[in-house]
């Protein structure tokens, strides 16, 4: 299947940001978008407002650290689309610190979600990619991991542990029944800072954040882009950053 219409597309991290801004435009292409995120009251707006605007979608609550609530919100596409095209791997969560603050619990909390989740999520959505003989997974890294900062390390280090999970996906898949793209985002105006406990780097995060942060709207397009092309055709790896990045 060509191009983005009437394809059946599962987001994770779906209630704000990337996510967001992904179900949205995939919407308004034509695609059939599941959302999936922790907070429903986010989710049900967002079905609301692509519904009122004439697209199709449905909300399905799913932690990515809970195999059996993404097994689930892959089984919820499958039953009310009758299949599943996409699965987009958007959730996410930073927690920024010099190493050796070890902070032990922030560093097991992103391998838990950035690494983990994914796995889960590849885990769900395998089976039903194997048993059409066709899927997509698009999934959201960082330009993190492409250059290294400090208070970045174990961030980075999660989001290379999934780039290099899906190019070993991506060679082991050459019979063309399943395809990986890695969408690499550089500052991008989200949520995903607020939630660093360090109030010194959270403020520092978000004057970066505000200074270059590009609309989560630009990363949706990159994500509509690998999406749409033909089924022979993958791409493999997009990064996208804003001009003034360094």
């Amino acid at each position: 299947m060509d191009g983005i219409v009437g394809k059946v597309v599962a987001i994770t991290g779906a209630s704000s940001g990337i996510g967001e801004a992904t179900a949205h435009l995939l919407a308004e292409r034509g695609a059939l978008v599941v959302l999936g995120a922790r907070r429903t009251d986010k989710l049900d707006a967002i079905v609301a407002s692509i519904v009122a605007a004439g697209g199709s979608a449905i909300a399905c609550e799913v932690d990515v650290t809970s195999p059996s609530t993404v097994v689930n919100f892959v089984q919820r596409a499958v039953d009310a689309f009758g299949r599943l095209d996409v699965f987009v791997g958007n959730a996410g969560i930073s927690s920024l610190s010099p190493v050796a603050e070890l902070d032990v619990d922030g560093w097991s909390s992103m391998i838990d979600v950035n690494l983990r989740g994914v796995l889960n999520g590849i885990a769900a959505a395998m089976p039903v990619f194997q048993g059409q003989g066709r899927g997509h997974f698009v999934t959201t890294v960082s330009t993190s991991g492409i250059k290294i900062v400090p208070t970045q390390a174990v961030y980075a280090a999660t989001k290379n542990a999934v780039r290099t999970l899906l190019e070993g996906l991506r060679q082991e898949s050459t019979d063309g029944v399943v395809r990986t793209t890695s969408i690499s985002p550089g500052y991008v105006q989200t949520e995903l800072v607020d939630s660093i406990a360090d109030p010194q780097i959270r403020e520092q995060a978000q004057a970066s954040m505000a200074a270059l942060g590009i609309p989560a709207s630009a990363v949706a397009r990159a994500i509509l882009f690998a999406i749409e092309q033909p089924d022979n055709v993958e791409i493999g790896d997009l990064t996208i950053r804003p001009t003034r990045q360094g």
